[in-house]
This record gives C-alpha cells, structure tokens and sequence, in this order.
C-alpha cells in the first residue's frame, strides 16, 4: 500500500503540488477526486525495514517472554526493564524498537519484552471502539500479571516505552500494582537518567509529538541534554496525527501546510550554525512512530537539501554505536543474548 502511494504521489506530482501550495478551505469531506490527491499530495516514507524487530530476532512466539541481555556483563541480579514497544516501533518503524533494544543493551540492563506483538489499545479507544479497546486492555493486563508472576525474581522497577500514544494508553494499565512500585518513562528520558548522551551530536531540529512521552521536564532540554545544544524546536503538529491522514487527508494537508512553514523557517535557523551547510540536508528528529511517518512526508520541500526524518534513539544509536548498530545488535542478541521463558 505504501509503495503504491508512493508511485501513485510521483504520477500525480504536478496536482499533488499545486493542492499542498494553496489547500482548499475543508466545508465538510471533500469530493473523491480532491481527496485521492490529498491522500498522495506528499510522500509516505520508503526504504522501510522489511522485517519487524521481532522476526530478526526470532521472538514471535507469544507463548516466552524474551529477557534480552548481555550474557558477558548481566546477571539475574542485573536492573531489569519491561519495555512495550507498540505498533509503530516494532512492527512499522522496527528500527525503532531495534534501537531502543539496542541502547538499552548498551545501558547494561536485562530487557524483557512482552510475549508476541501487542497493541495498546489507543488507536481502537480513539476509534470510538471502546468495547473493542477495553477487551484488549484487559486481555493485556491480564498477561502482564501472568508476566510479571512468571519473572517476579527480576523485581521490575521500570516500564520502558518509545512512543508517547503509548505511554498515554499504559498510564491506564495500573503498572504499579502489575509490576508492584515500578514507573513508566521514556526511552530518552530513561537514557539521560543513566547519563548516555552526547555532547555535539550536530545540528537539529526537533519536533515534539502531540503524544509526547517525555514528562519528566520540558521535552527540549532533554533533547538537548541527550544531543547538545544545536537543536531548535519546530513548532506545529506534523498533521499525520495517527489515522487523520488515512480518514481526512483534506484536513491534514492544511495541517502539513502550517507545518511547512514551520520547518523553512526552522532551517533557515539551522543553517546560521556554523558548521551547517547552505544546502546540506537537514535532520528532523522526533520520539513518536506516527511523527516519523508524518514528518517523512516532508523530505522534499526543504529550500536547500532534503529533510530527513528519524529518531532521536536511532540517531544516538548510529552515533554511539556505529553505522552497523542495527547488524551488530541483532547478531550479538541472536549469540545467546536472548532467554526465552514460557509463560
């Protein structure tokens, strides 16, 4: 479908234009034609993994919990997380889940994931499938019980996620009385608590999602403590807003279209760096999976260079532990770094 997108966005490039430079006013749901070009007016993201997280590491089995650690550096004894990474981090953007894997791998703690994939439950509540939702909900919770029963030996302190619609939907869950006394942090966040972070990373912008999963301060200073401080924020949602764009692209090109404005403007402060070129691509980082896709949409609409979208755990990991990380990680978890226990 993405491909097809895509194709579809290059056939109809001349259109697709002159929609996003002057988007109609929204009276109602626009006619079919007008919305088939809002729907490929911009660019889903390509090169996209073509295996999820969990197939390369061989973990679909909904019936073990992987415990992935470092069997040279961890014991039993070692700080041990629960990390849920959604719909969008394993399954869509897998490198994302690979990354956050592979940061807390380098972060010297035991990670247990929950046995199969899982959605939350958000995106049926938001929806308007509330039966639906909660069914999950409990199906879920009811799992972690039997989880957390199964592992009670690793004394959990801390839920880990990589996406803030998430972490919304998991703040529900009652966590503490599934893992008794443990927290729900963000990745980033859990990161710079452990003090991995970079001191001049490069130059940046960042978008903050309107599910932000960072909490524990204002989002920017921990971008900018986990990266430096050239990083300018980029104000405006990116329009993808989870199902929006697939229910009313006639509504989310107007929102791209605010957002535009937003990045030039960001990137004519960026490159008043120095060291940032006239027409060097710039790098938009953000912590939410619908924000990846939605801000990929926007590669080609720089006035110099291209916008390449990613994350912020993906950059500090290619950074930290080189352009293999993702290569390296999956053959070092796959060399006996993974337990898998029935639950």
């Amino acid at each position: 479908a993405i491909k097809a997108q895509r194709m579809t966005a290059d056939v109809l490039k001349v259109m697709g234009r002159k929609q996003t430079r002057a988007p109609p006013a929204t009276l109602g749901t626009a006619p079919i034609k007008e919305q088939v070009i809002h729907f490929i007016n911009k660019k889903l993201p390509g090169g996209l993994p073509k295996k999820t997280a969990r197939a390369l590491l061989d973990i679909e089995d909904k019936d073990y919990v992987p415990i992935i650690r470092n069997p040279k550096t961890t014991t039993s004894e070692t700080e041990a997380v629960f990390y849920f990474p959604g719909c969008g981090s394993e399954r869509l953007f897998s490198q994302v889940g690979l990354a956050t894997q592979a940061m807390l791998w380098h972060a010297g703690v035991q990670t247990v994931l929950p046995p199969g994939y899982l959605c939350c439950g958000y995106p049926q509540r938001g929806g308007g499938q509330f039966d639906k939702a909660e069914k999950m909900i409990t199906d879920n919770r009811v799992l972690f019980h039997r989880v957390a029963n199964t592992l009670n030996y690793l004394d959990i302190k801390t839920v880990v996620v990589s996406c803030g619609t998430c972490y919304d939907q998991l703040q529900g869950y009652k966590f503490e009385e599934i893992f008794p006394g443990c927290r729900i942090i963000d990745i980033h966040e859990y990161l710079l608590e452990k003090g991995i972070t970079l001191a001049n990373a490069g130059a940046f912008l960042f978008h903050d999602p309107c599910h932000s999963p960072m909490k524990l301060q204002e989002p920017l200073k921990t971008v900018k403590a986990l990266l430096g401080d050239n990083v300018i924020q980029s104000e405006r949602c990116c329009g993808e807003s989870g199902t929006l764009a697939l229910n009313r692209p006639d509504v989310s090109t107007q929102v791209r279209f605010r957002k535009e404005e937003e990045i030039l403007k960001g990137e004519a402060q960026l490159r008043q760096i120095p060291g940032v070129g006239a027409r060097d691509n710039i790098k938009m980082l953000t912590s939410c999976p619908a924000c990846l896709q939605g801000l990929s949409r926007f590669g080609e609409d720089l006035q110099n260079g291209l916008l390449e979208a990613d994350y912020i755990v993906v950059e500090m990991a290619r950074q930290i532990l080189g352009d293999q990380w993702m290569p390296d990680y999956v053959k070092l978890a796959n060399d006996g770094g993974i337990e898998r226990v029935l639950v």
